[in-house]
């Protein structure tokens, strides 16, 4: 007895078929997606500002515990206990001078990126005088 081999489908519908499905799949895969709140990227919490300042707070406590303030001349420790007091929103005004001044700033600067916090937020600027 031999089985019956069904009949051989025309090149042509195979291909539309295959075309069909395949669009089919790119939509299903697109609708998710937009519908997926995994890929957009979450809301900021309602008072953004605060919540950095009181994790780079924080992160600049740990930083002086960890390095001490060796090499941290008055002006910027002054200016930036001011930076904080402010609630973190005097710009431009901490100016590392020294290698220690320089090396806190870098830390700060990478732990506040580790934190979510863009570089503008940070209080480091020397102005020309």
């Amino acid at each position: 007895m031999t089985a019956a081999l069904p009949a051989p489908i025309a090149s042509g519908s195979m291909t539309r078929i295959a075309l069909y499905l395949v669009g089919l799949a790119v939509a299903a895969s697109l609708m998710t997606g937009l519908a997926s709140p995994s890929l957009a990227q979450p809301a900021p919490p309602e008072n953004w500002p605060s919540v950095k300042c009181e994790r780079y707070t924080k992160a600049y406590a740990e930083a002086l515990a960890k390095f001490g303030r060796k090499g941290l001349g008055q002006p910027f420790l002054d200016a930036h206990e001011a930076f904080l007091a402010s609630g973190c929103s005097i710009k431009g005004e901490v100016c590392p001078r020294s290698t220690e001044e320089l090396n806190l700033a870098n830390v700060m600067v990478i732990m506040g990126m580790n934190q979510g916090m863009a570089s503008t937020f940070m209080p480091f600027a020397c102005r020309k005088t």
